[in-house]
């Protein structure tokens, strides 16, 4: 088994080397091979289409589907998104993953030229991290509501979000306001879960000195 594995990888490599070696320089910038049987392939935003195109159409590599498109967000990086694209090969049963980067306020091509149902997993993706799609025409929102404010799946979207929604019996319809922490109001419970609310029989002491701390001889 091992065997194979290793025997796979190598294949899968090769796949990876033989794909830089057709594009343009600097295109490919990365091939690893993960848990011994999917490629993974970092590529520039610039050369994305055309990678995507000689991974479906040529004969050697036949990924003729696209499975999924998600976004990731790392705030820390100049290059802020990534945005990943699983595609899979019927032919051979085979699955490469297509890593581009881009910045915020910038956009990678839309590949919905390739595979229409693309346009689904790029709405979603702009619809919670803000990636824009460059020749994406339908760039809705799809997940999230109308009017909804920002990008709920970056890391520094607030939990609490900025709009909350309500019925107003006396409009009687659906309200968007700001969210309202009322501070005052709220009680804060700072009990480590831990010890529990109450003292079972036998354990005062050991609250008490919990609280007061040990007494000194």
């Amino acid at each position: 088994m091992g065997e194979l594995s290793t025997a796979v990888a190598a294949d899968l490599n090769a796949m990876g080397e033989a794909l830089r070696a057709a594009m343009p320089h600097g295109t490919v910038r990365g091939i690893e091979v993960e848990r011994g049987a999917e490629l993974v392939l970092c590529v520039s935003s610039e050369g994305l289409l055309d990678v995507m195109a000689m991974l479906r159409d040529a004969p050697q590599f036949a990924f003729e589907q696209l499975m999924d498109l998600c976004g990731l967000d790392w705030p820390e990086r100049p290059l802020r998104f990534e945005v990943v694209y699983n595609l899979l090969g019927l032919s051979r049963n085979q699955r490469v993953r297509v890593v581009t980067e881009v910045a915020d306020g910038g956009s990678v091509p839309s590949v919905a030229g390739l595979w229409p149902c693309a346009t689904w997993y790029e709405r979603e993706a702009w619809d919670m991290y803000g990636i824009v799609f460059e020749g994406q025409t339908d760039l809705r929102r799809i997940l999230t509501d109308y009017g909804f404010e920002g990008f709920p799946l970056r890391k520094d979207f607030p939990l609490t979000g900025y709009v909350e929604v309500r019925y107003d019996e006396e409009r009687k319809q659906v309200v968007y306001e700001p969210v309202k922490l009322m501070q005052d109001f709220r009680n804060f419970d700072f009990l480590s879960p831990w010890e529990g609310m109450t003292t079972l029989p036998g354990d005062e002491k050991v609250h008490q000195n919990r609280i007061e701390g040990p007494k000194q001889p």
